[in-house]
C-alpha cells in the first residue's frame, strides 16, 4: 500500500506578532499575461518568505494567501473548487451592512519587525508588478496586552492547542478537494472612538460582554434582551455544538488623520461558521437586536478568500 504524503497546510496558525500587513489586490484586465504573473508570484511566496525569514529567525515571519472565489478557476489553472468558496455574502441588518468590497488574492504578512513584513512587501509587488491593483493596504500593530483601540482584548475566544487545526484546516472528510486549506474572512472597521468613550466603561462592557481591565466574561442578556458582542459572536449548530473560528485581529491607525480600526480577519474551515456570525451580528438575535459594538465600528470593507494548501500554492508556477 502506497504510503499517504501529508499535505502542508500555510501557516494559518501563526502567532499573533506585534506587526502585520494585510494587502488586498484585484487581478488588472488590462495588463498582459496578468494572470500568469500573479500565479507565478504566488508560487514563489514560500521562497520570498525563506529569503526575508532568515534574517531573523526569531520573528515568527510568516505569510498566508488566500484567493478569492471569481479567479480560483484562472488562477488555479482549474483545480477543484472547495465546497463553501463563494463570493463575500453581504449582511444588511435594519441599521448596518456588513459590506461586499472587491478582493481576488489577500496577502496576510505578519511578523514581531515591522521592517521584515516592509521587505516581503517589496520583494513581493515587485514580483506582482502591473498585474494587480491594490484595493487596500493595512499597517496593524499589536497595541498592549493584545487590545483593540476600543480598550479590550481581542481574540479571547480563539482555539488553543489542537483546537486550532481542527477549528482551521479542512479535513479529508470534510472535502477531499481542499485539504490541508482555509476559508479566509476580512473586513476592515472604522471606530467612532469619541462615541465609543463617551459611554462609560459599564455601558462598555455591556456590549462586549466583558470587564475592561480584566477580561472576566459577564453572564448573557436574557433571551429576549440586546445580546453582548460575545454572545453574538458564538456559534452553536443544531446539535448544540460550538464552532471556532481563528481570529487575529489587528488594530490599525492614523492619530493625525482621526483614523482608528480593527482590521478583522478570520480563518476557519468550514465557511458558513464566520457567516453565521456576521448575520448575528448584523441582523440581531431576535432579529432587529443587532450587535450593539457596530453603533460605533462600521465595515468598510468585506471580502471571502480561500488559503489552499502551501503544496497547491507552491504547485501553481508548474
Amino acid at each position: 500500500m502506497a504510503r499517504r504524503v501529508p499535505i502542508a497546510p500555510q501557516a494559518v496558525d501563526a502567532p499573533l506578532t506585534c506587526s502585520a500587513t494585510f494587502i488586498v489586490v484585484t487581478i488588472s484586465r488590462t495588463a498582459p499575461d496578468a494572470v500568469s504573473t500573479v500565479r507565478s508570484a504566488l508560487a514563489s511566496v514560500s521562497d520570498l518568505t525563506k529569503n526575508v525569514s532568515i534574517r531573523d529567525l526569531n520573528a515568527s515571519f510568516a505569510c498566508t494567501v488566500g484567493i478569492g472565489a471569481e479567479v480560483w478557476d484562472e488562477l488555479t489553472n482549474g483545480l477543484p473548487r472547495p465546497a463553501e468558496l463563494h463570493a463575500f455574502k453581504e449582511v444588511k441588518g435594519g441599521k448596518h451592512i456588513a459590506v461586499l468590497t472587491p478582493g481576488d488574492v489577500l496577502f496576510h504578512i505578519r511578523a514581531e519587525r515591522r521592517d521584515l513584513c516592509f521587505e516581503f512587501e517589496r520583494q513581493l509587488m515587485d514580483l506582482l508588478g502591473d498585474a494587480v491593483e491594490v484595493v487596500d493596504h493595512t499597517v496593524g500593530f499589536r497595541y498592549f496586552d493584545v487590545r483593540d483601540l476600543l480598550g479590550f482584548v481581542d481574540g479571547t475566544a480563539n482555539p488553543v492547542g489542537q483546537a486550532v487545526p481542527q477549528a482551521t484546516l479542512i479535513a479529508a472528510e470534510d472535502d477531499g478537494n481542499a485539504v490541508g486549506g482555509s476559508y479566509v474572512v476580512v473586513q476592515k472597521y472604522l471606530h467612532d472612538l469619541r462615541g465609543w468613550k463617551g459611554l462609560g466603561v459599564e455601558r462598555q462592557e455591556a456590549i462586549i460582554g466583558r470587564t475592561k481591565l480584566e477580561n472576566i466574561e459577564l453572564d448573557d442578556a436574557g433571551e429576549e434582551e440586546q445580546k453582548a458582542h460575545k454572545t453574538l459572536a458564538t456559534i452553536e449548530d443544531e446539535e448544540g455544538t460550538e464552532h471556532d473560528i481563528l481570529r487575529d485581529n489587528m488594530p490599525f491607525g492614523n492619530p493625525a488623520a482621526s483614523e482608528y480600526g480593527t482590521y478583522f480577519i478570520g480563518y476557519s474551515k468550514k465557511l458558513w461558521v464566520t457567516e453565521k456570525m456576521l448575520e448575528r451580528m448584523f441582523v440581531g438575535v431576535p432579529e432587529g437586536k443587532h450587535d450593539r459594538i457596530l453603533d460605533y465600528s462600521r465595515a468598510v470593507t468585506g471580502s471571502t478568500f480561500f488559503a489552499p494548501s502551501a503544496d497547491v500554492l507552491d504547485g501553481l508556477g508548474e
